[in-house]
């Protein structure tokens, strides 16, 4: 069963499926996730990390379960419609305008929540330039959470690779968030620009306040960035736990090494686990 969050949940996954034809991607998946908490969503090659995901934002719709946000019952919500009530996310590929500034592209993410919408946006007006002013200045302070702010007005294909990265998650921030859902954020980053986001994570789970669930494959940076891991394999919740509890867990090595590697895993090295296979710093982990 997975482990309780003794604080009011600001997040519940409740047995949640998620069929595509004879397909099982997700079987009755469970987890919940406190106000600003910061855990890890891990689990093998096709594990169901991003059919969580996608599940939990809105993108598809679950065939069973439901997803209770802020005591809300979205299940059935728009990733618009739950934009709004705080919980929004980035993808695996970067989703930028490149012909638009940085500044522009993240006020998208503002317009998501706050936005007045097409027609207004036509038919113009005071009250329009006011709330356009106001979504400026939204978007302006997420550029400086993720430290572009000086690159507002380029345009967003002139940033490197790992700039965009930032500016994805500039976008989901200025729609002020209060869950914050990052799909493999470092994927195709180098190491110093894997450093650099995982510090930003950090920063906006600690200052920020901001609840975040990771998706990512570089178990070493989920390891040492969160206090709870939730393992998922071959569409079903497996584990929760502190880091160093999880990797050492037989069932998750199982799980990402195969029955036989990890029996002999086990017996060559009895106190390893997955993160120490992967290089995590169990140390810095806990």
């Amino acid at each position: 069963m997975p482990i309780e969050v003794t604080s009011a949940p600001l997040l519940e996954v409740r047995q949640l499926s998620l069929h595509y034809g004879g397909v099982v991607a997700l079987h009755e998946v469970s987890f919940e996730l406190a106000a600003s908490e910061l855990i890890g969503l891990i689990g093998p090659n096709g594990a169901g990390k991003t059919s969580a995901f996608n599940a939990i934002s809105g993108v598809v719709k679950p065939t069973r379960g439901a997803v209770i946000f802020a005591e809300q019952d979205l299940t059935r919500a728009s990733p618009q419609a739950r934009a709004r009530a705080g919980m929004t996310r980035t993808f695996q590929n970067i989703r930028l305008f490149a012909e638009l500034t940085v500044l522009e592209n993240v006020m998208a993410g503002a317009h998501q929540r706050h936005g007045a919408g097409l027609l207004r946006t036509l038919l113009g007006g005071a009250g329009w330039r006011r709330q356009e002013r106001l979504i400026a200045e939204r978007a302006l302070a997420a550029l400086e959470l993720v430290a572009l702010q000086d690159k507002a007005g380029q345009r967003a294909d002139e940033l490197s690779y790992g700039e965009q990265r930032r500016v994805e998650i500039a976008r989901a921030l200025a729609s002020e968030p209060r869950l914050l859902l990052l799909d493999e954020p470092t994927a195709g980053m180098n190491d110093r620009e894997t450093r650099e986001l995982g510090d930003l994570i950090e920063s906006l789970f600690r200052e920020q306040g901001i609840a975040v669930i990771l998706v990512e494959h570089n178990v070493q940076l989920v390891a040492s960035l969160c206090p709870r891991l939730v393992v998922l394999s071959k569409g079903e919740y497996l584990a929760a736990g502190p880091p160093a509890q999880v990797l050492s867990d037989p069932a998750v090595i199982e799980a990402y090494l195969g029955r036989r590697q990890s029996h002999n895993r086990a017996a060559d090295h009895p106190a390893s686990g997955i993160g120490t296979a992967s290089g995590v710093d169990h140390h810095a982990a806990t």
